[in-house]
Parts: C-alpha cells; sequence; structure tokens
C-alpha cells in the first residue's frame, strides 16, 4: 500500500515535467489533474519519445512521464537519447502492464519507476512526487501483469530475508525516504537504515536504485511477493 504522506515540503521550484503519450485524451486528463498541482509544471506534452527530443535538449526538465508501448521500441529510441542529453531527468513509465524482459529493457535504459496507467489519480501523483525527489517507484501490480518471471541468479547463491526486511523492500519500491518506512513500520529511522544496510550486504550492492534493480531482476518470486 502506497503512503498518502510525506510530501509536506513543496519546491522552490515546480518540477518541470514532461507528458509523452500517443493519446490526446489521456493527456489532456493527466493535464487537468496536474493543473491543481503547484509543485509540478507541465513544460510540453508530446505524441511520442522522438518528437520530444528537441523539448528535452534544449529545456531544463526534471521528469519525464513516459507511455510504454513496447511495439514502439521504447527501450532503444531512450537509450539513444539520453546519450544526447547534458542534464538527464528522470524517467516514470506509464503502462498497463509489463512482462519481464521489457522490466529489464527499461531498467537497462535508466528508468526510474513504473506506474499502472489506469490507476487512481493519486498513486500517479505519488509516483511522480517520489521520482521527481530521486527515489525509485515500481508499481507492483503493474509488473504482475506480465508473465512469470524467471530468476537471473538461478545458477547463483539465494540470499534469504527477514519477513521486515521484505516489508522495508516493499516501501522502497513505494517511494518512501527512511523516515516515512520507520514511521509506517513503526520504528525507527535508525532502525531503518540499518535493515537496508544488511540488505546491501546480502546483494551486494551500495544504493537503494541497485538494491530495486536486483530485487526485481533476480528475486521477484521469493522477495516480492504480496505482504500483508
Amino acid at each position: 500500500m502506497k503512503s498518502t504522506k510525506g510530501w509536506t515540503e513543496v519546491a522552490k521550484r515546480p518540477t518541470q515535467l514532461l507528458l509523452v503519450d500517443g493519446r490526446p485524451l489521456f493527456r489532456e486528463n493527466v493535464m487537468q489533474l496536474l493543473a491543481y498541482e503547484p509543485d509540478i509544471a507541465v513544460a510540453g506534452q508530446f505524441a511520442n519519445l522522438s518528437e520530444a527530443r528537441r523539448a528535452l535538449t534544449t529545456q531544463n526538465v526534471d521528469l519525464v512521464l513516459l507511455d510504454y508501448d513496447p511495439e514502439n521500441e521504447v527501450g532503444p529510441i531512450l537509450l539513444e537519447t539520453l546519450a544526447r542529453l547534458q542534464h538527464v531527468p528522470r524517467f516514470l513509465l506509464l503502462t498497463a502492464g509489463m512482462e519481464v524482459a521489457e522490466l529489464h529493457r527499461a531498467l537497462d535504459a535508466g528508468v526510474s519507476g513504473v506506474v499502472l496507467k489506469h490507476g487512481e489519480p493519486r498513486q500517479l501523483l505519488h509516483a511522480i512526487r517520489a521520482v521527481a525527489q530521486g527515489n525509485q517507484w515500481w508499481d507492483e501490480s503493474a509488473l504482475r501483469q506480465g508473465s512469470t518471471p524467471t530468476n537471473r541468479n538461478a545458477e547463483g547463491s539465494h540470499p534469504s530475508i527477514t519477513a521486515r526486511q521484505r516489508q522495508i523492500l516493499h516501501h522502497i519500491l513505494d517511494g518512501l525516504s527512511n523516515k516515512e518506512i520507520g514511521t509506517v513500520v513503526g520504528v525507527s529511522e535508525t532502525a531503518v537504515k540499518a535493515s537496508i544496510q544488511e540488505l546491501f550486504h546480502k546483494t551486494g550492492v551500495r544504493t537503494r536504485g541497485q538494491l530495486v534493480r536486483v530485487a526485481l531482476e533476480g528475486h521477484f518470486e521469493d522477495w516480492l511477493k504480496p505482504h500483508g
């Protein structure tokens, strides 16, 4: 469950967002949703990533809300676009569901999160703010709509994690900060940091982003089962 708290500070400069989606009606609905959010400003809207390239190279964009359609080869286009940018924004994908192979391609392209396209508007706002602030956001309901994942580390070790670590990992995917996780779980921020460090040690990573990637790619079934 995503947290409904934690967005108490409004940045002095609104998050500059590019909206990239092929359906005009959907873009209009998102524009109407964001019109009432003072901390998010739509810098432009485009039908596809190719059309948005000029804006990405000429404007100081913070975040791109991008419709993900595997038939449009978003991954290769995204990689090519990122290679040309001096200032690289964060990318949040809108999707009706992703196969695991598509998820891997999105991660390789540098995407920061995935959100269900037809989910609740409040969820979309939380996802935008989380990614804009440098966190990850992975809507598990969107990721589970694909086929059963295969474990990239099938021949390697399978480190187990505790119920508390699994709970914290889910909240990391929800885009919560350490302080917010502590509030939700009912432990101190120090305890949350300690659990995350244990997860880093078990997976051999150093950052939250690397931890998310390992969990999604290699431990989808055992670590990311529904909890509660």
